[in-house]
Formats: C-alpha cells, structure tokens, sequence
C-alpha cells in the first residue's frame, strides 16, 4: 500500500454504551460469498447492560420507551423497560429505568448516589436531570435555542409520562415545583455517543497528499466539512440526518473519498472521485461502518460491525464475507493498517478505559492508550511514514488529538463542539 493512499479510517458511529472487556481474539473465518446487494443478516441493536455504562442517546430512546403508553403515575407500582426489567412508575422510577439502573432510586437516593454528580445549568445535556431532593426529578432532553435560555425534558410526574418543550430555565416553576429547589446533576455512567447529535469526526487523505487529513459529518446540513493538508476548507454535501460517515479510496484514485451508510436501509452510498453515486447493499440497522483496504487490492473495501456479537463483516473486491471477531459491546469500530502490511487491519477503540485494541495481520493484540471516556475514534497515516496512527475527537472542544509514530500529540481545532 502506498503512503497517499494510507487512509481511514473510522466511521464514527455509536449509540452503544461503552463497557470495559477484553478484545476476543479469532480467526477470520470466510463465509460463503453473498451477492454483492445482498443485506445481511439482521442483528438485535445493541443495549447498555443493567447498571453499566450507557450513551445519551440510548437514555433518550429508553425514556421514550414509556412515552405514549398513557400509563398511571402510581408511587406503589411497576412497569417494565423494552428488556422486561421492572422500574416504578413515578418520577425517580422514570429516571432509574431510563439510565437503566440496577433499581428504582427515589429523589433524595439519585442525588445522593455515588454515581451522579452536580454540575452547572449551562452544562446540561442529554440525559442529564433536573433533581428536587425530596420531591421531584425530571430528565433533560435538549436545549431549545442556542442561548440555552428554553429547553425540553421528560416527566412522570403526573399520569402519563410527558415530553414538555420550550420550557424556560428561569421559570419561576419547572412541571409543578420551585426552579430554586432544583439541582442539574449529571450520571457519572453517562457517555457522548457519536449519533447524539452534532458533528461525527472523520479521516482520510482528501487531496492526496503525504499524510491523512481530518474532518466531520454534519448531519444538520448533510455536509462533509473536510481539512485539507494547507489548513483550507472543503464543503461536501453528501448525505442526510440519521447516516453515519465512512471515507476511504472507494476508486482507487491519487485522493481518498466519502460515504455514508444508511442504517435505515442497510446501504452504502460512496461518492467517487468524479461526484458520481455508488451504492452497496451490506449491514442492517444497529451496524457500526468501517472502511479500509481489507485485501491489498487497488481499491477499498466497506465493512461494518455488529456491537450484538462482537464481529466484523468484510467486504472483499470480489464480494466475499469475512468475519473477524474482536471488541465487544461498547466499543466503537476503526481501521487502519497498524503494521504497515499489504492490507489493512481493524480494531476498536474502547471508551470505558480510553484503550485502541488493534489486532496485527498475525491475530495478536496491540494496545494504545489514547483518549478518554466521551471522545470518539479516527485513524489515518497522520504523519505520512510508517503504519497509521490513531486518534480521538473530543465533542466538548471541538479538538482532534492525533498520535504520531514517536507518540506525540498534535492538536487541531475542527468541528463543532457539542
């Protein structure tokens, strides 16, 4: 593999919850190969476990588990979660069974408990909640204009659970209860998922050059806000709301291209070099992508990978599957070619102990320390030698933290901070 041509290499998707393990470790395994637009099979999405660690976007979407049901507010009873898993139905039940706990705390247990801290107002986001001590707690969704003065929040504090819109933060009253009697807490096991909104951090080589180039998805506008080598910028629109961005050399040109896949439809749409569409039919919904050159072919290859199982699914040049088990539940997907062989190699990034578990041509394991609880991967040849690098977004400033071969830092401010 060429040096310009060292790409990707992460699709940064996750609404998973990041949980600590350890990598398993097998021999890819080749399947009998599937028609090029065939879909494979489908897979259970993938859930946080009971009192582990768990995105906000997957607390948002167990919130709106109950919405809708017109159940009664009852402090006495019960009602389970999509798992089957039983919380109380009231407002400190509704909380509990959306972080998914292990069981219903009340008011003053949620502000106790060892796992919440407070934070400031200005810093709420996504899952986080509002917490009277001893009489009520509702569940942040959004702020509803960039001034953060209104915002949206769940409650069951009355029959049934509500979704509650344009609230403003300095009301006299928030669903019922004094503003002055609220704290803004936040649950220490809540994480950043790629899909909670905002700009989705990629990489690869855009103009050919040396070294791979940084970028984002935003999903908001369907652009691809891509950095090149001189620091300029290159606005792409190539995709919708609800794609997950993928790049790689999909033409096997001098430059590296973008992609989406499209979970609803289990499809790829990659752009080629002369802005034409092609479109591949492999992954279904709850599939994390991946892209990178998987046989040592002239071009590269799509992938996805299934958090349900722990497994990848190649996509070859001739259209064959190959299975490669490694990560688990939580992790997050990248490629690269970490070892500097014919072909490229995959590997997750594991939020939970901000670890990179990269698996060699061999099979073995390589782990880098890099990043932390909330940042999301990227991987490309950053400094233009050697096998590639890799290296985190962090949403909350707006920094990619890139890993050159000596294993310094370089810094570079690109995309909006959520």
């Amino acid at each position: 593999m060429s040096m310009k041509r060292s790409v990707v290499r992460s699709a940064a998707a996750l609404a998973v919850a990041a949980l600590a393990g350890t990598a398993a470790v097998a021999t890819p395994a080749q399947a009998a190969a599937p028609a090029m637009t065939t879909t494979l099979a489908a897979a259970t999405v993938s859930s946080s476990t009971t009192g582990g660690t768990i995105t906000r976007n997957e607390i948002i979407e167990r919130a709106k588990y109950w919405l809708g049901k017109n159940l009664t507010y009852n402090q006495g009873g019960s009602y389970p979660d999509s798992d089957g898993k039983y919380y109380r139905t009231d407002c400190s039940g509704y909380v509990s069974m959306a972080w998914h706990l292990t069981s219903s705390l009340n008011t003053v247990g949620i502000a106790d408990s060892a796992d919440t801290y407070e934070i400031s107002r200005s810093q709420l986001k996504a899952g986080d909640v509002l917490n009277s001590y001893y009489d009520h707690v509702i569940l942040f969704d959004k702020w509803d204009d960039a001034a953060h003065t209104t915002f949206s929040y769940y409650s069951f504090g009355s029959t049934p659970v509500k979704h509650i819109t344009g609230m403003s933060i300095n009301a006299s009253t928030i669903d019922g209860h004094p503003n002055g009697d609220y704290k803004a807490l936040r649950y220490s096991k809540a994480v950043d998922g790629v899909t909670d909104g905002g700009d989705m951090p990629v990489a690869a080589n855009w103009d050919g050059g040396a070294a791979g180039n940084v970028g984002v998805f935003r999903p908001s506008t369907g652009e691809f806000h891509l950095r090149f080598d001189d620091g300029s910028l290159t606005k792409l629109s190539w995709g919708t709301q609800g794609d997950l961005p993928v790049a790689a050399n999909w033409d096997g040109g001098a430059a590296d291209n973008v992609g989406v896949f499209r979970p609803s439809t289990g499809e790829f749409h990659l752009r080629f070099d002369d802005g034409s569409l092609h479109k591949l039919d492999w992954g279904t919904q709850g599939d994390l992508p991946v892209a990178a050159n998987w046989d040592g072919g002239a071009a590269d290859n799509i992938g996805i990978w299934r958090p349900s199982t722990g497994e990848f699914h190649l996509r070859f040049d001739d259209g064959s599957l190959h299975k490669i088990s490694w990560g688990t539940q939580g992790d997050i997907p990248v490629a690269g070619n970490w070892d500097g062989g014919a072909a490229d190699n995959v590997g997750v990034f594991r939020p939970s102990t901000g670890e990179f578990h990269l698996r060699m041509d061999d099979g073995s394991l390589t782990k880098v320390y890099w990043g932390t609880q909330g940042d999301l991967p990227v991987s490309a040849n950053w400094d233009g030698s050697g096998p590639d690098n890799v290296g985190i977004w962090r949403p909350s400033t707006g920094e990619f933290h890139l890993r050159f071969d000596d294993g310094s830092l370089t810094k570079l401010f690109w995309g909006q901070p959520r």
